[in-house]
């Protein structure tokens, strides 16, 4: 229950962040701005991520982990019920700021709060289980959200969630324990967990992948149309929502005993992935695509933060951190890099790049059988 609570609580972070995006039109009308201004809620929250997780993580080193962790979590309390009630755009975009950093700060956490809970030999199953919440917010709660934002309106929907966040609030305090944070004379600079053997690989292999992952993601509209399927963009993001799922369990089911060939075949499935949508073959190919590429990427954040906090052992909760910031890059990078691409050179351009971005992925993750991601040992 403690497992799922953390889970609870990713749900309730992605929810948040996507939830506007669902709701733009609405939420324009709402605070008497166009639908352009609307989208930056969603901008201004990775930005928040993307500023705060590295130095609140590094100042709070000390810090009870439960109290940290409930910090963050009433911090989406706030900012949802600002946003419920706010008439004003610019207090809005504050309250979504807060919101951001909130989620900064518990990405860093949850990873190795989810890997104290449990004996080392599970540890990578605890933290499967603590982040099947990103899927179902994905897969799910977007679609939910948007369907009861236009149902009941879009300010009664955040405030729906601040009442969900109350709830998760009494549960982590019934069913998550509590960890000490760490001891002055064992805090950890950064440039030293940079440094650890292993961190770097996962890093690189992070960027580069969720980099590729968000430019086909963020253009998958456009992509699509390409290929004569425009008005059939939701069917297959809904394929690539359920097949994610699958990858989350087949992960999280072997993950402890065959992390380094999980994270080399997801990547050379996302590179298959990729072939078969470049060529843009009829639509029943498309659909495979997006199936096998759902199965790529529905484990990858948990393979990726599994094993960053194995290369960086008690200062997990500082390499997560380094981890949500690469990751939030990579997002904003993938809307940057994809436009630019799709303006200046067309949509032909996106499968050369990503496989340009994956063939590197697929060498580092070989390359690193010592540390990174290493043959599991008996």
């Amino acid at each position: 229950m403690g497992l799922l609570a953390l889970a609870m609580a990713g749900f309730i972070t992605v929810l948040t962040e996507a939830l506007p995006a669902g709701l733009l039109p609405q939420i324009g009308a709402g605070l008497a701005v166009p639908e352009s201004l609307a989208g930056q809620l969603v901008t201004i929250y990775a930005l928040g991520s993307l500023i705060s997780a590295i130095p609140l993580t590094a100042a709070t080193q000390g810090v009870r982990r439960r109290t940290l962790l409930l910090a963050a979590i009433l911090g989406f309390v706030v900012a949802n019920t600002v946003t419920a009630i706010s008439a004003s755009y610019p207090l809005t975009l504050a309250a979504r700021l807060i919101a951001g950093v909130s989620a900064g700060l518990l990405w860093a956490l949850l990873v190795g709060y989810a890997a104290r809970m449990v004996p080392e030999h599970q540890q990578g199953r605890a933290i499967a289980v603590a982040m099947v919440g990103i899927p179902l917010a994905l897969s799910l709660g977007v679609p939910a959200g948007t369907f009861l934002g236009t149902a009941i309106g879009w300010r009664a929907c955040f405030g729906v969630m601040s009442g969900l966040t109350l709830i998760l609030v009494a549960w982590i305090l019934l069913t998550v324990p509590d960890f000490p944070g760490q001891a002055g004379g064992r805090r950890h600079a950064l440039r030293d967990v940079f440094a650890l053997a292993g961190v770097r690989p996962v890093l690189f292999v992070t960027l580069a992948f969720v980099l590729a992952h968000n430019i086909l993601y963020t253009y998958v509209a456009p992509f699509l149309a390409a290929g004569g399927m425009a008005e059939r963009t939701d069917a297959v993001l809904l394929v690539f929502g359920a097949a994610s799922l699958v990858g989350l369990w087949m992960v999280g089911a072997l993950i402890d005993r065959h992390a380094r060939a999980l994270a080399l075949l997801s990547t050379i499935l996302f590179g298959l992935a990729t072939l078969v949508f470049g060529l843009r073959g009829d639509p029943v190919a498309i659909y495979a695509a997006a199936a096998i590429w759902g199965l790529a990427y529905g484990g990858v954040p948990t393979l990726f933060q599994a094993a960053l906090a194995k290369a960086s052992g008690d200062a997990a909760d500082l390499a997560q951190a380094m981890l949500v910031t690469v990751w939030n890059v990579a997002i904003a990078g993938g809307g940057i890099v994809g436009g630019l691409l799709l303006d200046r050179v067309g949509i032909n351009a996106f499968a050369p790049v990503l496989l340009g971005l994956l063939v590197p992925t697929l060498i580092v993750i070989g390359a690193a059988r010592q540390h990174g991601f290493p043959h599991t040992r008996p």
